[in-house]
């Protein structure tokens, strides 16, 4: 396996990316260095009354990677803007360094530098210290206050938790209503049978190897006003929209498996473009492997959760498919019945993007919009995902028959027993939905015999029983019928799924739309 430092010095052979630029005038302006730039000084100097015309720098890196790629280039700033908040955090941090004569770098890390640069607002701030550890520069932050008469508005140290991917304790402070992290820099180093690194200090150098992206490997010095990218890559990737780790990809994953579903949420978030050698290991068996022995299917759920509830889920879960992961995500007990088909997770990610697709088209009108409908539409999802899945069940040890989504939920991605609830109710609601449909399209009552209902509906008149049988289903699955009434029209009129039109998403989604709305309308008028 390739080590950290014979990686480092490998890379440093790489042509050198100059990402500096002359600024406009504005409040606060920075300049991207070279890493081999001394941090008191610019690669190259600020012209505050140079027109607003900022290239990057001309690199035979860059112009070779620009003509290989075929990805559309990203609008990436020019300069990160601090709003007036950020300003005066930063603010009382440098004057802490003045106050004590303390000589500690102070650097924004990760996700809040590359969200800037993409123009986004991020209040997630992760500062990491050169020379000491979180815990010891926040009690000086609080020292120093305490001589202007100001006060955190909260402090907090997180003890190291492993299993929960915090390897190191983190002291948190909360300034002007934004919770601040503070760590120590650090280096990792893995052993073969687990993602838990030891860790010690390390050079900015070392922790922006050891992230798990480029794009998330960058810094904002604090001290300097400079993006820092000590991989040389960072910002070509962030502008090119590439999803690229720092170091080989397989050693990467094999280190820590869980930074495999990492790149597909946010490539899949970007819309950036997984590398090549990045997918080629990801797919490889020696990764998945550890990914099923190495994570804990907690971690594994989360990241899962964070794909279905964001911008591209659809995408996010096609790539979970192409790098053939799906299994591995979504593991199944022993001794299904019926038997699944190894191809039905193409299924899953048809209906997946049918149900997207629908609820876009369907629209705020219609769908539920109220402070519940991220939920709701995440559970959505998550139905239709299943959905190929519903009648598979398998014995527990007191020979009980268990839904196999019941399984997927609770222990192959450790999610909360509401979700598993909420999902096998709405299939289970699908039949009933389906006989009604026919009728609530027509106006007309007709014989319902396709379902059974139960006795307590044998006596009901024929000329209400459209309307007590739509009653009574609406009042068994609750706030979620329209949910369910969704689902339905992906199986309407046949009820089945095993069909190549299916996989190949010819779902005619503007009559099924319409077939939505009808019924919404008639339910809503019963």
């Amino acid at each position: 396996m390739l080590s950290l430092n014979n990686a480092i010095k490998l890379k440093a052979k790489a042509p050198l990316l100059l990402h500096s630029f002359t600024l406009p005038t504005t409040k606060i302006t920075l300049a991207f260095r070279s890493v081999s730039t001394p941090l008191n000084e610019t690669a190259l100097s600020l012209n505050t009354t140079t027109p607003n015309t900022i290239p990057f720098l001309p690199s035979p890196f860059l112009s070779c990677r620009a003509a290989m790629t075929t990805a559309a280039c990203v609008q990436v700033k020019e300069q990160i803007e601090l709003t007036e908040t950020e300003k005066k955090i930063f603010d009382r941090l440098l004057n802490t360094l003045r106050h004590f004569n303390l000589q500690t770098q102070l650097r924004v890390a990760g996700g809040w530098v590359r969200d800037k640069l993409l123009g986004k607002e991020c209040y997630d701030i992760d500062i990491a210290l050169d020379n000491m550890l979180g815990s010891e520069f926040v009690d000086k932050v609080q020292e120093y206050l305490s001589t202007t008469g100001e006060v955190a508005q909260g402090l907090a140290v997180i003890p190291s938790n492993p299993e929960q991917s915090k390897h190191l304790e983190t002291a948190r402070m909360r300034l002007f209503d934004l919770w601040i992290d503070f760590v120590n820099l650090r280096c990792e180093d893995y052993s073969e049978d687990s993602r838990i690194p030891t860790m010690k200090f390390g050079t900015a150098e070392e922790d922006a190897y050891r992230r798990d992206l480029t794009i998330n490997s960058l810094f904002y010095n604090i001290n300097t006003n400079l993006v820092e990218d000590f991989t040389k890559r960072g910002l070509e990737d962030l502008k090119f929209g590439r999803i690229v780790t720092p170091l080989p990809p397989k050693a990467t994953f094999l280190d820590d498996p869980l930074r495999v579903l990492r790149a597909i949420r946010f490539g899949a978030r970007f819309d950036f473009t997984l590398d090549e050698e990045l997918k080629k290991a990801a797919a490889c068996d020696d990764v998945k492997t550890a990914l099923a022995a190495k994570i804990s299917r907690e971690r594994i759920g989360t990241e899962i959760d964070l794909m279905i509830s964001g911008n591209q889920p659809v995408k996010a879960i096609d790539y979970v498919c192409d790098l053939t992961l799906f299994w591995v995500v979504f593991s199944l007990p022993p001794k299904v019945e019926p038997a699944v088909s190894e191809e039905c997770y193409r299924l899953s990610a048809a209906y997946l993007d049918a149900s997207w697709k629908l609820i876009q088209l369907i629209g705020c009108s219609n769908f539920d919009v109220s402070n519940e409908s991220d939920e709701q539409r995440r559970l959505c999802l998550y139905s239709a995902l299943f959905l190929p899945l519903r009648s598979a069940a398998y014995k527990d040890r007191k020979d009980k028959k268990i839904p196999v989504v019941n399984y997927i939920f609770r222990d192959s991605l450790k999610r909360k027993a509401s979700d598993a609830d909420t999902v096998m109710n709405i299939h289970k609601s699908l039949e009933k939905f389906l006989s009604l449909i026919p009728s609530l399209l027509s106006n007309e009552d007709i014989q319902l015999t396709e379902v059974d209902w139960g006795r307590e509906f044998d006596d009901v008149p024929f000329t209400s029983k459209l309307r007590v049988l739509t009653g009574f289903l609406l009042r068994e699955i609750k706030d979620f019928w329209r949910v369910a009434l969704l689902i339905s029209t992906l199986l309407y009129p046949t009820g089945t799924e095993c069909s190549q039109d299916i996989i190949d998403k010819r779902f005619q989604l503007d009559k099924r739309k319409n077939i939505f709305v009808s019924v919404d309308n008639a339910i809503v008028k019963l």
